[in-house]
Order: structure tokens, then sequence, then C-alpha cells
């Protein structure tokens, strides 16, 4: 656990260790900003307890529930997401994963609390750390602004890198159709999907912030969230657009799928249409019964045997010059 304390023009960076030290972060006149990371339940509960924080809202962050604003009597929560890959960087399935951020908007006060480090939380933390006059000046909930706007920032850099698959694929199915190339559009598509299911509450949840007069944001502080709702809107659309794009790569890939297995069958076709009337004369042929008047005359030529061979390869050169006259071929 960490703070951030400004007090008559003085910043201070503290490590709270128990329920004292933290109830003085707290108390100390200015404004300040307690950062917590981690499933401690002993740490969580001082957090709840000096910042009079409903326990079910620190219960929804360690549930990893979707985004969502909710406004209590001494502060404003929002509950957001960072967007990040799994360890398993030899699949796309389900590979996006979510790391959930409470963050807890007070009058004079801001909380962020995570299970896990959150990358946008330590790049804002570091930057209040060394330019202190922005979080003085504007007040907490414009620092929480900035964590926001780092995590939306966050998701365009997944969006790129689903963006660069997307564009692989589009030359594989292209170049080379395969199974694998299949199965890469459908993760992608997974992937699209959860980060649809990301960013549509999320969008709804910085709207809430930019336009909801009920919660802990200022008034000139709105329009940065309303920037932010922006973006969101940006994403979306941006996810929506590479949905299509695999959707077509994945069309695009069963039509050369089907006109490969057409082009199969009409070889399969051919052949069989010329061993047809082959089986057939050498069937007519098989049926030589010996001593009866009625048997063919060619039984006892000489050159039976090659006239018939030779028949059956001028029956296959017509058949053949048809087809390829046909286009078949």
């Amino acid at each position: 656990m960490r703070a951030i304390v400004v007090s008559d023009g003085t910043t201070t960076v503290r490590s709270p260790e128990d329920r004292e030290s933290l109830a003085a972060v707290r108390d100390t006149p200015g404004l300040s900003w307690v950062d917590a990371t981690g499933a401690d339940p002993d740490a969580l509960g001082e957090l709840v307890d000096v910042f009079d924080i409903h326990p079910l809202s620190a219960e929804d962050v360690r549930s990893d529930l979707r985004a969502k604003v909710e406004t209590f009597e001494s502060y404003t929560f929002a509950l957001l997401s960072e967007p990040g890959f799994g360890p398993d960087a030899g699949a796309l399935v389900e590979q996006i994963e979510a790391r959930t951020v409470g963050l807890f908007v007070g009058e004079d006060w801001l909380v962020t609390y995570a299970v896990e480090p959150i990358g946008a939380v330590d790049q804002v933390w570091s930057a209040a750390a060394d330019s202190p006059g922005q979080f003085t000046d504007r007040g907490p909930d414009f620092t929480a602004y900035r964590v926001a706007r780092r995590l939306m920032e966050e998701y365009y850099q997944v969006i790129d890198d689903v963006e660069d698959n997307i564009e692989a694929i589009e030359d594989a199915v292209v170049e080379d159709p395969s199974p694998e190339t299949l199965a890469t559009i459908n993760e992608v598509r997974a992937d699209l999907l959860a980060l649809r299911k990301l960013l549509w509450p999320a969008r709804d949840a910085v709207a809430a912030l930019a336009w909801d007069e009920g919660t802990y944001v200022r008034e000139a502080n709105r329009k940065y969230f309303r920037s932010t709702y922006d973006q969101l809107v940006e994403l979306v659309e941006l996810i929506e657009t590479y949905r299509e794009l695999a959707s077509g790569s994945r069309d695009i890939y069963l039509n050369a799928l089907s006109t490969s297995t057409n082009e199969v069958m009409k070889r399969l076709t051919v052949v069989a249409t010329i061993i047809l009337p082959l089986t057939f004369v050498a069937g007519i042929y098989g049926m030589n019964f010996e001593g009866s008047p009625y048997n063919m005359p060619e039984l006892g030529w000489t050159y039976a045997y090659p006239a018939v061979m030779l028949g059956m390869l001028g029956v296959t050169a017509v058949m053949l010059a048809y087809f390829r006259q046909e286009g078949w071929l």
C-alpha cells in the first residue's frame, strides 16, 4: 500500500502499514491518493474501514465484474479493467484477459484498489509523484480521469495487435488457406468478442462519470471524461469493424475451400466418366462363352486384343478433348 499526500503545498509519498498510519493519511488536510494492490483481507479491511468504503464495492473489484459506476454518500465508485494478453503466447483463443481496478473518488481523496498490479495506475502514480501540481490543482477526480484515460490507451495497444493478426490472416486466406488459418480466424474472433464485452460496459461507466451530476466529479473535469467516452466509442467501432473483417476472411476461406473441393470433385467425375465406357467395353468382351455360334467374332481374331485396347484409348482421347472444350478440365 502506498500514498501520495499533498498538504500546504508539500507533497509526500508514504507507505501506510497499519490502520493508524492510513487514518493519518486520510485526516491530513489537503488531497491524498492511496493505492493498494493485493488480496490481503486484513489490508483491504483497513482500507474499507478508514475511508468508509462499502464492503460490496471492494468485493466487486475482487470478483472481476463488468465495468460500472456507483455513487455512495461519501464517494463515487468506478470499476474499470485493464486489458492484456494471457501467458499462453502460442494461442489466441481466450488469451485476452482483464485486470480489474476500482477507483473510489471522494471529496478530497482518491483510492485505487486492484488484486493484481495495474500498469496504467503505476504510470499515473509516477506522473503524479513527479508533477504534484496537476494532482493538487485539479482534484482527485482529475487523477481518476488520468487513470481511466491510460486504461483506454491500453485497449488501443491490444487492438493494434489484433489488427496485425487480421492482416496476417487476410494474406494467408488468399495465398495458402488451410485448417490452421480457419482456427486462427476463430481465435481472433474470440479475442474481439472478449474485447467487446469489456468495452461496452466501460463506455456506459465513463458516460456516467461524464454526464451524471450525482457523482464526485467536478463540472470542470467532466469534459475530460467526455473525451475518454469519445475514445471508447471509437474503440467499439474499431472492434465492430475488425469483427466484420474477420467474418469476411472466414467467408473467403470457406469459399476457397468450397472451390477447391469442387475442383477435386470435378476431376474425380472426369476420371469416373472416362472409366465408365472402358468398363462397359471390358464387360462386353468378358462374356466370352465358349462353344456358342453367337460368340463375338473378334474372339478368334489374332489382333482382337490390341484392337480393343486401341479403341479404348481412342474413346478416352475423344472424351478428354470434349471435356477440355467444355472447360471442365
